[in-house]
C-alpha cells in the first residue's frame, strides 16, 4: 500500500506577529490545498504532513505574503522570480 511509505515531516517558522501561517508547496497543489500552521510557545508556527520520498517544493504564506523557510538551505529558482524551499524525503 502505497500510504505506508508516506513519513512525517515537520515544518517551522517563527512568525510571532504573524495572525496566521499557512504551508503551501507542490504536495498541497500550491494554494489549492494549503495547510495552515498552529501558533506553539515564542512565536513559532508548526505543522506536520506526511510526504511522499522524492524532493518537494514548498514556501510558507504568512498573513497572506510569500516567505522562504530559514532553516532550509537548499532552495530553487521558481517562475515567479523567487525561490522554493526544498525538502528530501527518503
Amino acid at each position: 500500500m502505497a500510504e505506508s511509505i508516506k513519513q512525517k515531516q515537520t515544518f517551522a517558522i517563527q512568525a510571532p506577529a504573524a495572525l496566521s501561517v499557512q504551508l503551501v508547496g507542490d504536495f498541497t497543489h500550491w494554494q489549492k490545498t494549503p495547510v495552515q500552521l498552529r501558533k506553539e510557545a515564542g512565536g513559532v508556527w508548526k505543522t506536520a504532513v506526511e510526504l511522499a520520498p522524492g524532493i518537494h517544493h514548498y514556501r510558507f504564506l504568512v498573513d497572506g505574503e510569500w516567505r522562504d523557510d530559514p532553516e532550509c538551505t537548499v532552495r530553487v529558482p521558481n517562475p515567479f522570480g523567487s525561490q522554493n524551499s526544498t525538502r528530501k524525503v527518503a
